[in-house]
């Protein structure tokens, strides 16, 4: 039986990332970010409640999380669950959840990318667009005639 290990958060970024590059070569960035929902309880009361997630980027993201991601940016991540487990300084065994990020979108106007003459950063746009690049195309109405509106209908219904 096949599995499926997939995360989808859209959320804040709690910290600016940290960055570090390994004896390899490669470079590893870590964030956490915050997601949060609002319900009303029994009582009336407006409530939130807020999850804190621990992200791990690897090479070219972490490339891009260390020149664009800021403390504070909403964002998007598509990734999936790790579980790690480890010895902390007194001896006790440990475990905690990691995202596994393997792609990410800045969400928002971001004004700290523009440059003087107040057109956008294209490194920005070239990043968004390549990270983006992994979901489906949004279908246009133009793209299907069950769109048009001088579509004959000839359902029997």
């Amino acid at each position: 039986m096949a599995g499926l290990n997939k995360v989808l958060l859209i959320g804040n970024v709690g910290g600016d990332p940290e960055i570090r590059t390994l004896p390899s070569g490669s470079k590893v960035a870590n964030f956490s970010i915050a997601t949060s929902e609002s319900y009303t309880d029994r009582t009336g009361q407006k409530q939130v409640q807020t999850e804190w997630h621990r992200i791990e980027l690897w090479d070219s993201l972490a490339n891009i999380a260390e020149q664009y991601v800021k403390k504070g940016d909403p964002i998007y991540i598509e990734g999936k669950i790790r579980t790690e487990k480890w010895t902390d300084q007194n001896g006790q065994e440990r475990s905690g959840i990691r995202i596994r990020g393997l792609s990410m979108q800045l969400l928002g106007n971001n004004s700290r990318n523009m440059d003087e003459s107040g057109s956008g950063n294209q490194n920005q746009a070239v990043n968004n667009t390549s990270m983006a690049s992994s979901l489906p195309p949004t279908p246009q109405p133009s793209d299907s005639p069950a769109f048009s509106a001088n579509v004959d209908d000839d359902l029997p219904f």
